[in-house]
């Protein structure tokens, strides 16, 4: 069978930006502001891109809810055909019913797409106070099948089935995208988390794809771990994971745990990868308490922008906003309320843009 080298093509163009573009180009990029404070924390984001010198010509999807009010489906109207003609996407939180209602945009945008690889890196910000220091690890997900495919039905009322989908194409491909990474980034060790004692053929399947990849990259240190006993081991020593690789449900549960060590879902960025066309998201909530305050975070899509940057060419721009980040985080004069500041959003976005070279 021919080995599948499918993600560590996409790696590679995620790592060095699409053709190499030179920094001076103009881009074309769709914008989803999202619900809540989505709109709030996207201009943040888009006024210190914009102070950094990188040209964007931004794409802005409809708002949902005027798409709901005019009947139509937020998936239905052309934001899926504007990212894959743009080739890449900036995405601020949308909401999702528990239980009931439509199904998650997030997980359809990832499917329409194929969206495969989830990229989370969670590391420190200087200047967070958390219980752990020198956390430093890169969670990578696989984005399109496990529980996640959405495959359920009711069997006779009271009783509900839902398939979990596991293939051997989809894992070897995240494991390839993994090991990739890990090569370009000098990540050395990697542990793939499972649940193959009790589910032997789906994460079973799973593992037994990833070992086959690992074989071809001997410098990288390989192990597995259970995902209840990988839960704990994170909240008592997450310093001895430099990488983890996961399947859908499990990434998803893991990314947050991990988020948490370092101050939660507004301090870690995410992207989205697939063939040719990625999204970059923040991953925290609407926060509907706070909306149209003025008192948002921007953070998270923030450090997402600049994962962006670096997708499409402009690491020199993505450099000087990370720097100026951090230094407003060592600081501490201008960071926001959930940070433990009494900064407004704007005085935030004006410290970073204040910090840029």
């Amino acid at each position: 069978m021919p080995k599948d080298k499918s993600g560590a093509k996409v790696l590679r163009r995620f790592c060095a930006g699409p053709l190499q573009l030179l920094a001076s180009m103009k881009h074309t990029v769709t914008l989803i502001p999202g619900d809540g404070i989505g709109p709030e924390v996207t201009e943040a984001t888009q006024q210190i891109i914009r102070a950094a010198g990188v040209q964007i010509e931004w794409e802005p999807a409809a708002a949902r809810a005027e798409l709901e009010r005019r009947g139509t489906d937020f998936m239905q109207s052309g934001v899926v055909e504007s990212i894959r003609r743009n080739k890449v996407a900036l995405k601020g939180p949308l909401a999702t019913a528990i239980g009931t209602g439509a199904p998650s945009i997030n997980v359809g945008l990832r499917k329409a797409l194929d969206l495969y690889a989830n990229l989370r890196p969670v590391k420190n910000l200087e200047g967070v106070k958390t219980r752990f220091d020198g956390v430093d690890m890169v969670l990578i997900r696989e984005n399109t099948e496990d529980l996640y495919a959405g495959l359920e039905h009711t069997v006779v009322p009271g009783v509900v089935e839902s398939l979990k989908i596991i293939t051997e194409k989809a894992s070897t491909r995240i494991a390839r995208f993994a090991f990739e990474y890990a090569r370009k980034y000098g990540r050395k060790k990697i542990h793939a988390i499972h649940k193959a004692n009790i589910m032997k053929l789906s994460d079973g399947l799973f593992i037994s794809s990833i070992r086959t990849v690992a074989a071809q990259y001997p410098e990288i240190e390989y192990k597995e771990l259970i995902v209840d006993n990988a839960c704990m081991q994170m909240v008592l020593n997450p310093r001895q994971y430099d990488m983890l690789l996961l399947t859908n449900l499990y990434g998803d549960i893991m990314s947050d745990l991990a988020a948490g060590l370092v101050g939660g879902l507004g301090m870690v960025p995410s992207g989205n990868i697939g063939e040719g066309v990625a999204i970059f998201e923040a991953v925290h909530g609407t926060a509907p308490d706070i909306t149209g305050h003025g008192i948002a975070n921007p953070t998270a899509l923030l450090m997402s922008a600049i994962m962006m940057m670096d997708h499409i060419g402009e690491a020199d721009a993505a450099r000087n906003i990370e720097q100026a980040l951090h230094k407003v985080y060592r600081e501490g004069k201008w960071l926001t309320r959930d940070v433990g500041g009494t900064a407004r959003t704007s005085e935030f976005t004006n410290a970073v843009i204040a910090g840029l070279g």
